[in-house]
């Protein structure tokens, strides 16, 4: 069993009673959970068409960080519940109601906000900041313009789960585990990666460089993955394909590019590759990148000692802009 040692003692995992007492928690730790300019509305509405195909989403997320708004369909789910047959299917029917009920969605929205001051007010700011007429010009084009994302909140996520929803959805769906330790007096603590974890820290200057300007998550089209001598040349270049990739799932649909960065002792970006498929790397819930063609070196994009960028571990976001006009790893992120 997994515990959490802390000076109040030992906080041991424990379950949730049931949905309602998970959507509690999500209430309590919202802001950390979602992070900043992004509202969770609880709203648990019957959408769908009469007479037709009808469903209770447990909420929404409207992500007012980008160049446009954002909306996540939220569905909330225990691992003891058969998620991997019922998120599947919840979420297939929220998006053919979202397709057949976007005016309903649009209006459960906008009087929901109606009875959140500061949510409304922090729509209203961003509609005026991005030339909306007003809060219904910009809800309108969320619900109408932009495609279908889906948002699944969870006690314990299982790889096979993000397998499934990788394979059988076209549109985007994130996954966040949110886990619950207690202690002996009851206290709880919570374990989970927030929205996005990752990706808002690509897109911004972490150290407040003015030299480089935010990206829009919109914009974003190719992840950067650090690579060993030995992958790079046997499946980078000799497969023209990289694997076990873990991929944020909305971001998957827009990801057109994937560059290397070769580790020490070159350490630095030397090759770019086009991306044909983007596919589930066995129930592993990582993603194997298959190339349209053979990746093609570039003048190295270099690490700088005692720069603001460390060597990369993990995979990172960016444009394929933004690595050609590049020099360094500082001019990247």
């Amino acid at each position: 069993m997994s515990v959490i040692w802390s000076p109040k003692g030992a906080f041991s995992l424990v379950g949730y009673r049931n949905e309602a007492d998970l959507e509690q928690a999500i209430l309590q730790v919202r802001e950390e959970l979602f992070g900043r300019n992004r509202i969770y509305l609880d709203i648990k509405k019957k959408i769908g068409a009469k007479g037709g195909l009808r469903n209770i989403p447990d909420g929404y997320l409207i992500d007012l960080n980008g160049l446009k708004p954002k909306l996540y369909v939220v569905e909330n789910e225990l691992a003891s519940h058969d998620p991997l047959r019922h998120v599947a299917v919840q979420l297939l029917e929220f998006s053919l109601s979202f397709a057949s009920e976007r005016r309903a969605i649009k209006t459960i929205l906008f009087n929901s906000l109606q009875t959140d001051a500061s949510a409304k007010g922090l729509c209203e700011k961003y509609a005026k900041m991005r030339n909306y007429r007003n809060l219904d010009h910009m809800l309108e084009e969320m619900v109408f313009d932009a495609p279908f994302a889906a948002l699944v909140i969870i006690d314990e996520m299982s790889d096979r789960l993000q397998t499934v929803l990788a394979e059988k959805f076209r549109f985007g769906v994130e996954v966040l585990q949110m886990s619950r330790y207690q202690n002996g007096d009851g206290e709880h603590l919570y374990h989970f990666e927030p929205f996005l974890a990752g990706v808002s820290e690509d897109l911004t200057s972490q150290s407040g460089d003015k030299r480089l300007d935010p990206i829009d998550v919109d914009e974003v089209d190719t992840i950067v993955v650090p690579a060993q001598l030995d992958g790079f040349q046997e499946v980078f270049l000799g497969e023209n394909r990289w694997r076990a990739v873990r991929i944020h799932g909305t971001m998957r649909p827009q990801i057109k590019y994937i560059a290397a960065y070769q580790i020490r002792p070159i350490q630095a970006i030397t090759h770019v590759a086009s991306v044909s498929t983007i596919e589930p790397w066995g129930d592993t819930g990582k993603s194997v990148v298959n190339f349209s063609e053979p990746a093609h070196e570039i003048t190295p994009i270099k690490l700088v000692a005692n720069g603001r960028v460390k060597a990369l571990q993990n995979i990172r976001y960016t444009t394929l802009k933004r690595l050609q006009s590049a020099k360094t790893l500082d001019d990247v992120w």
